[in-house]
């Protein structure tokens, strides 16, 4: 819980030299959350509580989320010090990978990973999942793929017949959609390169080398890149945590995961179990520091156990009715 981290914060504070500002977005299996637009203005809330200071640690694991808010938060951050560290417990993935990209220095544990920066698209005009209603993301690169694979795979070059490949895309994927990618695929290319000036400054050859890696050359999304490929393939400004610190940082997660139940699946049968109703509320987001406290993005449910007239089948039934961030510990109870 919060109040029994603060004392590992304090450490790795004196230890860094600098603010702690933690920011974690679970993975819970079927509880997941990402990095959104909802969180800016608490961020505010917490660095005016801060203050302007010479430096500040971000803790951040997230799996990725929205690439504009990683851009807007690395600058929000940086115009209350003159130095940002990001440490990365285990995954900072996609629009985490990009934040980081801002730092002045990025602490990795022998766990930690960072991951390509090509984003999805999501919008009404996206193609439905089968047999649902469910709208699919557009990956940029699977585009991509799709095209390299007619022109080198396929042998497709000519003008008559890329504009058949781009109408048998346009088949399955709405013209505008097809734009909204392009136009993805440059922005995050621009956001890459523009974050990692802050460091690199006129060095184009390894800005031009890190961002076409990020947002390109993997080939996959969930390709993970460890601190060793980080800083010697790639060149980024990557430190590696003494085993005090180490040790600091895996208790910090080992708390937060726990608090949030990260290893536990979301089963609402499971939760339930023999009751026929069950009420819960649970943590899926942190963002805190010692200066402000913290904030939670709670979701809170009830389970119901649905039993047919003749009692022959039973069903489960979920219905969330309250999700939003707080703040402070008061919640309800995590099952």
């Amino acid at each position: 819980m919060f109040k029994d981290r603060l004392v590992y914060y304090k450490q790795l504070e004196k230890m860094t030299e600098s603010v702690l500002l933690v920011y974690f977005t679970g993975d819970r299996p079927g509880f997941q959350t990402q990095m959104g637009q909802d969180v800016y203005d608490l961020f505010v809330d917490q660095l005016e509580a801060i203050g302007k200071v010479n430096r500040i640690s971000l803790f951040l694991y997230s799996r990725g989320g929205d690439t504009n808010v990683a851009w807007s938060l690395c600058n929000l951050i940086r115009s209350y010090c003159n130095e940002l560290y990001v440490i990365i417990p285990s995954r900072a993935h996609s629009a985490a990978t990009l934040l980081s990209l801002g730092a002045d220095k990025i602490y990795m544990t022998k766990q930690a990973t960072l991951s390509p920066i090509d984003p999805s698209i999501n919008t009404p005009l996206n193609p439905s999942g089968p047999n649902t209603n469910e709208k699919l993301p557009v990956s940029v690169e699977s585009i991509k793929g799709f095209i390299q694979l007619a022109k080198e795979e396929l042998g497709i070059i000519g003008s008559e017949e890329s504009a058949e490949v781009l109408a048998i895309l346009a088949k399955e994927i709405h013209p505008l959609v097809l734009g909204d990618v392009f136009r993805a695929r440059s922005h995050i290319r621009m956001l890459a390169r523009k974050l990692l000036e802050i460091h690199f400054k006129a060095n184009t050859e390894i800005i031009e080398k890190i961002s076409n890696f990020l947002c390109s050359d993997s080939w996959n999304h969930h390709y993970s890149i460890n601190r060793k490929e980080a800083k010697e393939s790639l060149g980024l400004i990557i430190e590696i945590p003494n085993d005090e610190m180490y040790s600091l940082i895996k208790l910090i997660y080992d708390d937060i995961s726990a608090e949030l139940l990260l290893r536990k699946s979301f089963n609402p049968a499971a939760i339930l179990g023999d009751k026929d109703q069950v009420l819960y509320s649970f943590k899926r987001a942190l963002l805190e520091t010692m200066a402000f406290g913290q904030y939670s993005f709670i979701t809170k449910g009830k389970i119901d156990k649905i039993v047919s007239e003749n009692e022959m089948a039973i069903q489960i039934h979920e219905n969330r009715y309250f999700e939003d961030w707080i703040r402070g510990e008061e919640h309800g109870k995590n099952s």
